[in-house]
């Protein structure tokens, strides 16, 4: 990939995984507030301002490492986690379950939103809107559905601390709970040896699948 190419893609991609991110974890807050933690709230974390969310090497570094690395074929981020109380929720295991699965879900929603943008407002002008607008926003929108589509998936790993592991975490029986919450401390390298190994794809390619198979249906 050459240095216009790089220029191009970052261009296309920065907006698409600042409006995934945002969302993921504005979406873990918001519903955390809404079962009575207000933890996110008060720390400023309840807001569409991509400067309280941004994490320097997972939203920034990361990503344009991943671009160049992969020539654009994998373009991931991450932003700081949303904080989050589970003494403040009535059931801490349910709240918790409720509040790993709100990010996923913000980000399938905004994978649906910018599909119906697509499909039933920019298609249908095209050929009168001018192309050199017509085309970047194309780019833009399709590019913010597979990093939506993309990152939901991924966090839906069941493998704490991802959204997966803590929604599994929460639904488990008692017994199995705990010994999810053993494993959290070594979750990230876990993580890690999958993504090195490759095995994540076994996971994550299918539900991006299915993912796009329910984005036909708008």
């Amino acid at each position: 990939m050459d240095f216009l190419q790089i220029i191009r893609q970052i261009i296309i991609s920065a907006p698409a995984i600042l409006i995934a991110i945002v969302f993921h974890e504005l979406a873990h807050g918001w519903v955390a507030n809404k079962l009575g933690d207000p933890t996110a709230k008060l720390e400023g974390r309840l807001t569409l301002n991509p400067l309280s969310h941004i994490d320097p090497f997972g939203t920034i570094i990361m990503p344009f490492l991943l671009l160049i690395l992969t020539s654009g074929q994998w373009v991931f981020g991450y932003a700081k986690p949303v904080p989050v109380n589970p003494y403040n929720f009535k059931n801490p295991r349910l709240g918790m379950a409720l509040c790993a699965a709100g990010g996923p879900a913000a980000n399938l929603i905004v994978a649906i939103f910018c599909t119906i943008i697509t499909k039933w407002i920019l298609l249908p002008l095209m050929g009168i809107i001018p192309y050199f607008i017509f085309d970047p926003l194309i780019l833009v929108l399709k590019s913010t559905i597979m990093i939506n589509i993309v990152l939901a998936a991924f966090n839906l790993i069941p493998v704490p601390p991802l959204d997966g592991g803590r929604i599994l975490t929460g639904l488990l029986p008692l017994k199995y709970s705990e010994l999810m919450e053993r494993i959290e401390p070594y979750g990230s390298l876990i993580v890690i040896l999958l993504i090195v190994t490759g095995l994540t794809r076994l996971f994550v390619l299918p539900l991006v699948k299915f993912f796009y198979s329910l984005l036909s249906l708008f």
